[in-house]
C-alpha cells in the first residue's frame, strides 16, 4: 500500500482550514467505502457529505510526481477537503479493498498521456514570422515605455539629491504618491516599490520626527538612484542590440519581468535531482508592496549552497493565495530552477517528494559551514556592498560557544568615564576566538529572546549557526540575526 506523509498533505492543502477539515473527516469515519487498484496507482473513496448523495473521491498516481485528485463535490478548493481526507486515510494506514480502475479514469489517463507525448515530442505549433515580429515589437514598445518612466524617475531623484529629502516635506506627499502611480503605468514595479518605501519613511518622519526615518530614507534614495542608472543602461543596451527578449540579468525581474519555470530552465538556470533541507521559515509584511511574504531558507545538502523561496500574498488576494508553511523533511526535487543572481538565489520547483532526514544529512550540512567568522564575514561584505542588495546575507558558521558577553562603552559615549554604556548581549564565538553579536534588526522578528529557550545545554557549544549576517549601522560592526542551530541530531529553529 502506498505511503503518504502528513507533511506532503499539508503542502498540498490550499489552506490550514482545508487540512483541518480533511483530518476531521478522516478521524470521524466520513468514508463509507475505501478501494484501491492492485498496482497502487489509484485510490478511491465514497465520502458522506452535505449533499443528498455521497461524494466520490479519488487520487490517481499514474504520474508519481503529479498526482491527480478528483471529487464530485461542488467545492472550488483544490484539492478539496474530501481529497485531503482520503490522503489522511491513506497516511493512517487504513484498509482499502482491491478494485478495478474505472473506465472513465482509464480514458482520462489516455488523454493525458497523449498530451504529454505531444509535449515531449516537441509538437508545438511553429510561430509564424508575423507572430514573431509582433511579439518582438511588443517587447520593444514596452522597453521604450520603461525608458520614459525612468527619465521621469531621474528627474525626481535629481531634485531630491540636490535639495535633500527635506524637499519632500515642503510639498504634500500626495504629489509623490501620484508619481508612484505613474511608475506603475510605465511597467516599473521595482522602482515603484523603492519609491513607496521612501514615501512611507517620510510619512513616519513627519509624524514622530525620529531621525532614523531620515537615515533610512537616504539609504532608500541611494538604492533608487542606483537602480535608475543601471536600468537606463540595461534597457538602452537591449534596444541598441535589438534583443528585447528575457535574459539572465537580475534587472529583468526588477523592471517588471515575470519568470516562468520554462524560461529559467531554457537559460540553463536549473539543477536536476536536487536535495534540499529547510533551515528557517519566516513570514513578513512589506508595506511598500502591500504583500505578505513567506520566505523559506534552504540548504542544498550536496553542495552546501543556501537558497530561498518566496511566496508573495497580496493583501487584496489573501483568500486566493495559499500561505506556505515550514518544512521538516528532506525534499527530493527532479528539476530545481534558479532565479538569476550570485548568492542567496531564489529557487522554485514544480514537484518534489518528501523523505525523513537521516542524521548523516545534518552532519553533512555542518561540514559545509564556514569554519571561522572572518572568512564568513568577508563573503557577506562582498555581497551586501552592492547598493541594490537587501542589506543582509544568509550564512552558516561553525561556533565553539553561544553565550552572553559584555560590550561597550560605545565609541562617542564618553569612553571609560561612561560605564553605564556597557551592556550584556548574546554573541557567538568561533573556534579561533573571534566573536560576533547576535541581534534581531528592525523589521525582523525577535529571535534573540528565543536563545535561552534552547532545549539542552549542549546546543550552546560546538555546533553550526544559521543566520542572516548584516552591517549594524548603529554599532558600526557586523552582526547576525540568528535563525537556527544545527547539530548532529537535528535543526533547532528559533521561529516556526
Amino acid at each position: 500500500m502506498r505511503t503518504v506523509k502528513e507533511q506532503e498533505i499539508a503542502a498540498l492543502a490550499p489552506n490550514a482550514n482545508a487540512a483541518a477539515n480533511g483530518r476531521k473527516i478522516c478521524s470521524g469515519g466520513g468514508f463509507v467505502s475505501l478501494k484501491r487498484s492492485e498496482d497502487d496507482s489509484f485510490y478511491m473513496g465514497e465520502c458522506k457529505g452535505s449533499g443528498k448523495n455521497n461524494y466520490i473521491v479519488s487520487a490517481d498516481y499514474i504520474d508519481e510526481e503529479h498526482p491527480v485528485f478528483r471529487c464530485s463535490c461542488p467545492s472550488r478548493q483544490f484539492p478539496c477537503k474530501h481529497s485531503l481526507a482520503l490522503l489522511y486515510t491513506m497516511a493512517a494506514g487504513k484498509e482499502f479493498a482491491l478494485t478495478e480502475i474505472p473506465q472513465d479514469i482509464l480514458d482520462k489517463r489516455e488523454k493525458k498521456e497523449a498530451r504529454e507525448a505531444g509535449k515531449q515530442s516537441g509538437e508545438k505549433k511553429p510561430a509564424t514570422e508575423r507572430s514573431k515580429k509582433a511579439s518582438k515589437a511588443a517587447r520593444t514598445k514596452k522597453i521604450k515605455k520603461q525608458l520614459e518612466g525612468l527619465e521621469l524617475l531621474r528627474q525626481l531623484t535629481d531634485g531630491l539629491m540636490k535639495g535633500g529629502l527635506a524637499a519632500m516635506g515642503s510639498v504634500s506627499l500626495k504629489t509623490y504618491r501620484d508619481l508612484a502611480k505613474q511608475l506603475g503605468d510605465y511597467y516599473l514595479p521595482g522602482p515603484l516599490v523603492y519609491l513607496n518605501r521612501l514615501i512611507l519613511e517620510m510619512e513616519a518622519c513627519q509624524k514622530d520626527q525620529n531621525p532614523s526615518h531620515y537615515e533610512n530614507g537616504v539609504e532608500i534614495l541611494k538604492k533608487l538612484r542606483a537602480l535608475e542608472k543601471k536600468a537606463q543602461s540595461y534597457l538602452q543596451d537591449k534596444l541598441d542590440s535589438d534583443s528585447p527578449e528575457a535574459d539572465d540579468d537580475e534587472l529583468y525581474e526588477e523592471l517588471g519581468g515575470i519568470w516562468k519555470l520554462e524560461q529559467l530552465n531554457d537559460l540553463g538556470l536549473k539543477k536536476e535531482q536536487a536535495r534540499l533541507v529547510q533551515l528557517s521559515f519566516q513570514v513578513s509584511f512589506d508595506a511598500a508592496r502591500k504583500e505578505y511574504i513567506d520566505r523559506g531558507y534552504w540548504v542544498d545538502v550536496d553542495d552546501g549552497q543556501i537558497v530561498h523561496t518566496c511566496n508573495y500574498r497580496p493583501v487584496k488576494a489573501l483568500k486566493y493565495v495559499k500561505q506556505e508553511d515550514s518544512c521538516f523533511g528532506l525534499l527530493r526535487i527532479p528539476v530545481l530552477s534558479y532565479y538569476p543572481g550570485t548568492t542567496d538565489r531564489r529557487v522554485r520547483w514544480e514537484s518534489a517528494s518528501y523523505e525523513d532526514i537521516p542524521e548523516t544529512v545534518y552532519t553533512g550540512i555542518m561540514e559545509k559551514a564556514y569554519r571561522d567568522l572572518p572568512t564568513a564575514m568577508k563573503a557577506v561584505k562582498n555581497e551586501i556592498k552592492n547598493t541594490l542588495s537587501q542589506g543582509y546575507c544568509p550564512v552558516l558558521v561553525s561556533y565553539e560557544e553561544i553565550g552572553m558577553v559584555k560590550v561597550g562603552p560605545i565609541a562617542g559615549d564618553g569612553g571609560s568615564e561612561n560605564r553605564e554604556a556597557e551592556k550584556t548581549v548574546y554573541a557567538m564565538r568561533d573556534h579561533s576566538g573571534n566573536r560576533v553579536k547576535l541581534r534581531s534588526p528592525e523589521g525582523m522578528e525577535d529571535t534573540v529572546s528565543m536563545i535561552p529557550l534552547l532545549p539542552h545545554p549542549s546546543l550552546y557549544r560546538e555546533g553550526v549557526l544559521f543566520g542572516l549576517a548584516y552591517y549594524d549601522s548603529e554599532d558600526r560592526q557586523m552582526g547576525i540575526h540568528p535563525c537556527s542551530v544545527i547539530k548532529e541530531d537535528g535543526i533547532y529553529r528559533f521561529l516556526y
